[in-house]
């Protein structure tokens, strides 16, 4: 790891100024990820500047009735508040589903929506990576990549987005909240990640040198009734190889209003519209439940070794759909 300047910031506007133009300056909060990517050389700040001081660590209700969630609540805080339990059960699941309690209680939501991908040829500096320097090459396409995207990729990258959290913050229309040194900003959780396309190095929509000062959740009643359900390699703290944040609204036999987004499957939490639009005002079902994810799954285009992931995913909507639909009927 090379030296590094650090700075302490005491507000925010005094860690925007610290951050100022400089592509090189990197804001600190739990470090769960930046700290692992300096070790390795994939991230090389010349200053990281402390942020966990700000007052950004408050989950509070939103006159509308949604929630308002500070940059620096740590992802231990986020799963345990009981207004995040109530109101949006799928969020806390996630979030105690994502890491250990050690990495809980440093982790940040502002953090885990910017860490970076888990690409075994991201992290490691000897492989050629497009995320990493631009117009290397993407191994993966052709190499290793049973993890990897089945939804929305380029031939310029393939690799996943390893949120879980992020998962049922693009379900539930969440919005991200930043400051820039011109003032404050957001952006809605469905334009914040960048399609790959042919620049898989530009991966968020935040404007240079913004700082992230919360995430704000809508109201949003179905979602007191929503699940994440998350399938992995080995049975706790690994990444997703498939997950799905859901919640629905069925009465009289028939779905008023459905949430779908998928996770492990793109290079951003992928909101499935068109699940979405099939399950509203259809009869619930599981025929209606895979019909659904089959119109969100038919633009899926796997890899040789990924192909399991369609039918995953198409397993995972259809039982996790039944067994909302099945709770709101007792």
């Amino acid at each position: 790891m090379r030296e590094f300047d650090y700075r302490r910031a005491t507000d925010v506007a005094g860690a925007v100024a610290l951050r100022g133009a400089d592509p090189d300056t990197r804001f600190l909060g739990g470090g769960t990820n930046l700290v692992d990517l300096m070790k390795t050389g994939v991230e090389r700040p010349t200053r990281l500047v402390d942020i966990r001081e700000l007052p950004l660590d408050r989950i509070e209700t939103t006159d509308d009735g949604g929630l308002r969630v500070g940059a620096t609540v740590t992802n231990a805080d986020l799963a345990a508040h009981p207004e995040v339990r109530r109101r949006y059960p799928a969020l806390a699941q996630a979030v105690l589903a994502g890491a250990s309690g050690q990495l809980r209680n440093m982790a940040t939501v502002g953090g885990n929506l910017l860490q970076r991908t888990r690409c075994g040829y991201f992290t490691d500096v000897t492989q050629p990576c497009n995320k990493r320097i631009p117009g290397s090459g993407c191994p993966a396409v052709e190499g290793e990549h049973h993890n990897h995207a089945v939804l929305g990729a380029s031939d310029h990258c393939v690799a996943v987005h390893p949120s879980d959290m992020a998962v049922p913050l693009a379900a539930f229309d969440a919005v991200v909240r930043y400051e820039t040194a011109d003032g404050p900003g957001e952006l809605p959780l469905a334009e914040f990640y960048l399609p790959v396309g042919d620049t898989p190095h530009r991966e968020t929509a935040l404007p240079p040198g913004a700082l992230i000062t919360g995430v704000v959740l809508p109201p949003a009643p179905v979602a007191a009734r929503s699940r994440y359900r998350k399938v992995r390699e080995r049975a706790s703290y690994a990444f997703a190889i498939g997950s799905l944040a859901a919640a629905l609204d069925v009465r009289d036999g028939v779905v008023q209003e459905a949430r779908l987004a998928l996770g492990a499957v793109a290079s951003r939490p992928w909101r499935a519209l068109a699940a979405e639009a099939v399950l509203t005002g259809a009869p619930a079902g599981p025929d209606t439940y895979a019909a659904a994810a089959d119109a969100e799954l038919a633009a899926a285009r796997p890899l040789p070794h990924n192909g399991y992931k369609v039918t995953l995913m198409r397993n995972l909507v259809v039982a996790v759909l039944t067994e909302l639909a099945e709770e709101a009927a007792r």
